[in-house]
């Protein structure tokens, strides 16, 4: 496949791209297509509940910056269904956008859920109060990103890399970061925090462990004082790196929480971790218009 082309779709709400909704935009994609899609995405409020099925990999979805470019519902139920954006599909990119999910305080809301594999975040901003993003499973990235919730706001069994992402935590005494869900010993799942920030409204623990093998590294990043100093929280089940900041002070942590030793770190801190090398790819340097032939719904446009 031609990494450096793809092609262009634009979608913009006053009528002057190929669609006036994102979703349409998506469903245009021919199913099990071998080329890239870079769908450009208009500055805009688009209030849409969006899902990019499983056999339309290769897919871009780009703002131009997330404070403009703003994705957002309000519901809120199961994990798996309430969703503002829901990516099922392989090999997925997501740019400078807002995802939202504005229900409030009073229930499970997701944002964003990713359960594709080779998905990859850039410059995004993704808000929600409990459960904001559902970091379900394959191999994620996401880099520079801006992350906010309360409890359990970055959850799921997914193998990632969190590349300097700032977290800020709207929890005022409880409420956990992170909830990693991994079953066993024999999952390369986790989240590695590198090189970002933490700051907060109250105070957090770094995360709880869903899962009897729950794996959470976080190197190299600032810890505010909002990070509470036994630092994590053992769901009450027993069985159950270097930082830096007022918050990661680790005198007072719980006993059973582990500093790692260079080496036993190392295998965590670069891109590495998720096979990046081998599937991360560069922002397409040539645009082709679509034809007929590879794009569905052409007679749809700007319906």
């Amino acid at each position: 496949m031609d990494m450096s082309t793809a092609i262009l779709v634009r979608v913009d709400q006053a009528g002057n791209g190929d669609f006036k909704r994102i979703q349409d935009a998506i469903d245009a994609v021919p199913s099990n297509n071998s080329q890239l899609y870079f769908i450009w995405v208009k500055p805009g409020t688009y209030r849409e509940k969006i899902v990019v099925p499983a056999d339309k990999p290769f897919i871009t979805l780009s703002g131009t910056q997330a404070s403009d470019t703003i994705i957002t519902w309000s519901d809120s139920g199961e994990i798996f269904d309430s969703a503002t954006f829901t990516v099922l599909a392989s090999d997925f990119v997501g740019r400078y956008l807002t995802i939202q999910n504005t229900f409030g305080t009073a229930g499970k809301a997701v944002a964003l859920r990713v359960s594709g594999d080779r998905a990859a975040f850039y410059g995004c901003r993704i808000l929600s109060y409990q459960d904001t993003l559902l970091d379900d499973a394959g191999k994620h990235y996401y880099s520079n990103c801006y992350i906010e919730g309360a409890t359990d706001f970055i959850f799921g069994n997914a193998a990632s890399l969190y590349e300097r992402c700032h977290l800020h935590s709207l929890s005022t005494g409880n409420g956990s970061i992170t909830a990693q869900h991994r079953d066993s010993e024999s999952e390369n799942t986790g989240f590695t925090f590198l090189g970002g920030k933490i700051t907060g409204v109250g105070a957090a623990f770094l995360g709880r462990p869903w899962g009897t093998y729950s794996r959470v590294v976080y190197a190299f990043t600032y810890m505010s004082s909002v990070i509470v100093p036994q630092g994590w929280d053992d769901w009450q089940d027993p069985t159950k790196h270097r930082c830096y900041g007022p918050g990661a002070d680790t005198s007072k942590r719980v006993q059973w929480s582990h500093r790692l030793s260079q080496e036993e770190a190392a295998p965590f801190l670069t891109k590495d971790m998720i096979g990046g090398r081998g599937w991360l790819r560069p922002a397409p340097t040539k645009f082709k218009r679509p034809s007929p032939t590879n794009i569905a719904s052409v007679t749809d446009i700007n319906n």
